[in-house]
This record gives C-alpha cells, structure tokens and sequence, in this order.
C-alpha cells in the first residue's frame, strides 16, 4: 500500500532510504583540511626504506658517488646487518653498537690523516712566533669540526625537508651539547680509569691519585665564552625571523660561524689575546 502524501514513509521504504545512505561514499575533504604530502617525499621515504643495492649504477653521477662512497660502504657492508631486510630486523643492536664502533674507528682515521695533511701542508707555519699552536688545534678548528658536524648536517636536512624544522634546529643545539658534556669527559674518564688500573698492575700506594690530561689551547676560556654567545646570537636570530627556517637565517648562521672559526684562529695564533 502506497504512503499516503504529506507523510513520511516508514516501514521497508525507510529501511531503504537508511541503507542507501549507509552504502553510498562520503564525499572528501575539503582541500584545506587535506594534508598534501609531495610525491618527492613519499619517493625518499621508500629509498630510506629500501634494502642497500651494490650493484654498479647506469649513470655517471651515480657511479662517481658510488666510487666515493664505497670505501665506507662496503666495510660496513660486509661487518654489519641491513636493519632494513626482513633478516636483519632481528640483529638491530648488533647494528647499533657496530656503528658505535665504526665511528670510533672512521673517527681515528680522520684526526689521524687530518694532522698528517696539516704537518705536511705547513699548517700552523713552523716560525717562532707559532711554535705554540699545533696542528690538532688549527684542524679541530676548521677541518675535523667541519668533518664531524657531516652526520647532523645530513639528518637536519631530512627532517627539515620533512617539515620538522623544530627538529632540525634541536638536533643541532643538542647534539653541540652531547659532545661537550659526554663526548669529551667520557675518553677522559677511561683514560683516568686505564691510569688506575696500571698503577694497580704496578703496586702502588695510591693508586687512584692520577695526573690530570692538559689541554693546550691558547685562549680556550675566551673561545667558550664566544662559543656561548654565539649560541645566544643563533637564539635570538630564530626568535628575530618568527621561528621559521629561511635563506637570510642560513646566510646569517654562515656569518656567525665564519665570525666564530676567525675570532678563534686569530686566539690561536695570538693574534688577540684573551683577557681571562
């Protein structure tokens, strides 16, 4: 029996009318609530995720890199599991401290050939005038500060083109700080601790009295000063530019770590000399 007119209808025509309803798609979201996420990003997302392929390249730019990477490469190649293989998920820690141990070595290396480049090249000049600077002191500086700030740089720059560019800019702040609370006063502490344990070996009476480890660095107390204030200058450039990473924020953090390597070098070489 047909509804009568004016009233609703109920019974198996509403039923209906729900399950069309229920059934039909929902229309999308506007584009304004759409997160976009470009198709770049999704592409780099899925090379991070792929195993690692050794194979030889098709192209030259590709073989070029792949000919400047492989001593660094391989090794870990060879030594270490891809956490990235369905087989090597499992061994994650062994990874974890391989690559610990790995940059300990990679590390070594890079002081090592550093100073053998300096000492070669002439770096600082052997005259009177700087027969207290060393070369450890003018490479840590410019070369090995350079070459140890690669591993941020890098991870920076993927979550920054990620969209985190909290994250970036803490990585870098936290990672400075890592290295002067653990990174230094950790080799120090095992080396005090080898001290201990041969005087121990050799009987002596006291076997924890240990010489300290000097640091030879002409100005050092001036340089952490401007390695302080060159944290607040970085603060206040963020806060300056509204918190939002730009090209004249970039070209400004250049300007202060030219300011801060020169300021430095001229310390060093006592060209200024440090009031404290």
């Amino acid at each position: 029996m047909a509804p009568e007119r004016g009233r609703p209808a109920t019974g198996r025509s509403l039923k209906h009318v729900l399950l069309i309803c229920l059934t039909c798609p929902l229309p999308s979201a506007p584009s304004w609530l759409q997160y976009p996420v470009p198709l770049q990003m999704e592409a780099e997302e899925d090379d991070e995720n792929k195993p690692i392929d050794l194979s030889w390249p098709d192209t030259w730019r590709k073989r070029l890199t792949y000919l400047f990477v492989a001593p660094i490469i391989i090794p870990l190649w060879l030594t270490m599991p891809d956490t990235r293989t369905p087989r090597g998920k499992r061994f994650f820690v062994i990874a974890f401290f391989g690559s610990i141990f790995w940059i300990a070595i990679f590390s070594y290396l890079m002081v090592w050939w550093a100073s053998t480049v300096g000492d070669t090249i002439g770096i600082p000049p052997p005259s009177p005038p700087y027969l207290t600077v060393t070369t450890r002191q003018v490479m840590g500086l410019t070369i090995l500060a350079a070459g140890t700030s690669v591993p941020d740089l890098i991870t920076s720059v993927i979550v920054a083109r990620k969209g985190f560019g909290d994250m970036a800019v803490s990585s870098s702040v936290g990672s400075n700080i890592f290295d002067v609370c653990v990174g230094l006063p950790v080799p120090w502490l095992i080396s005090a601790l080898v001290d201990v344990v041969r005087n121990m070996a050799h009987g002596r009476e006291n076997p924890w009295q240990v010489l300290p480890i000097p640091v030879k660095s002409e100005g050092i107390a001036c340089s952490v000063m401007l390695l302080f204030s060159m944290l607040m200058f970085v603060i206040i450039s963020i806060a300056v530019s509204k918190w939002k990473m730009s090209k004249g924020l970039g070209g400004f953090m250049f300007v202060l770590y030219f300011i801060f390597v020169t300021v430095s070098l001229l310390l060093s070489y006592r060209k200024l000399i440090c009031p404290i």
